[in-house]
């Protein structure tokens, strides 16, 4: 089924069942964004570690229309509708079908200016009820987390910048996943304020030396009639990026 992204900036088809671009993924899309925005208006590439149906991969270039996106994508019915997303789009940029476990070696890549993913959040399946099968694979990274990170870590040039959206309580691993890495930028993103964080979008830098940076959260929702908070809402028009 068509749906708008952006304030009808961006038009994708998605499947009724299955994986659907949600919170996390504009999240992901707004924060790169705002990474970008910080650099001198040149050409930059991307990389997106399990690209969906492409929501993000558009989002990010109807935000940022000088950068130039790859996205991977290991399932082949979703990979099907990317396809379809990119070409009603336009521009020059491509999915890939393949496998993030194969690791980067197995492509035939350049290395990027920006590797981002919105990974599967579970590497076990005992540990939640089961997904419906056609969201398996958004849900659980077979491979393991361990996996993408070292993919983003290969893929990545070095001063280049890494971008993951993830389960707040696996913020150990991703810092201690990415050894290449320094310069860690970390943002909470909290349901309701006074609630502990249960995301975060980590940023990173490979070869990067500066201090680690925990910043302010990003709360989703107050209290009162909107469903989101005023700056959410502006991230989800497209009206703002996600600062850092």
């Amino acid at each position: 089924m068509p749906t708008t992204l952006l304030g009808g900036r961006v038009r994708l088809w998605q499947p009724v069942k299955g994986y659907r671009i949600g919170m996390d993924g504009a999240l992901l899309a707004a924060g790169a964004a705002g990474m970008l925005a910080e650099r001198a208006k040149r050409a930059v590439s991307a990389l997106e570690l399990g690209c969906g149906v492409g929501g993000v991969i558009l989002s990010l270039v109807a935000r940022c229309p000088l950068v130039h996106v790859v996205g991977i994508e290991r399932d082949e019915a979703t990979f099907a509708v990317t396809q379809i997303n990119l070409a009603q789009a336009g521009g020059d940029h491509r999915a890939i079908l393949g496998d993030i476990g194969a690791g980067y070696r197995s492509f035939d890549l350049a290395r990027f200016d920006l590797v981002l993913s919105n990974p599967p959040y579970f590497d076990d399946p005992e540990t939640l009820r089961a997904p419906h099968e056609l969201k398996r694979p958004a849900w659980i990274a077979d491979d393991g987390l361990q996996a993408w990170l070292d993919f983003a870590q290969a893929a990545v040039v070095d001063g280049g910048e890494i971008m993951f959206i993830h389960r707040a309580d696996r913020l150990g691993d991703i810092l201690s996943g990415l050894p290449k890495c320094g310069s860690f930028v970390i943002r909470p993103i909290q349901a309701f304020a006074g609630e502990a964080a249960k995301r975060v979008l980590v940023r990173a830098k490979r070869l990067g030396k500066a201090p680690l940076r925990l910043l302010p959260p990003l709360v989703l929702h107050d209290n009162g009639e909107r469903k989101h908070t005023p700056e959410v809402e502006a991230i989800l028009r497209g009206e703002v990026d996600l600062g850092w």
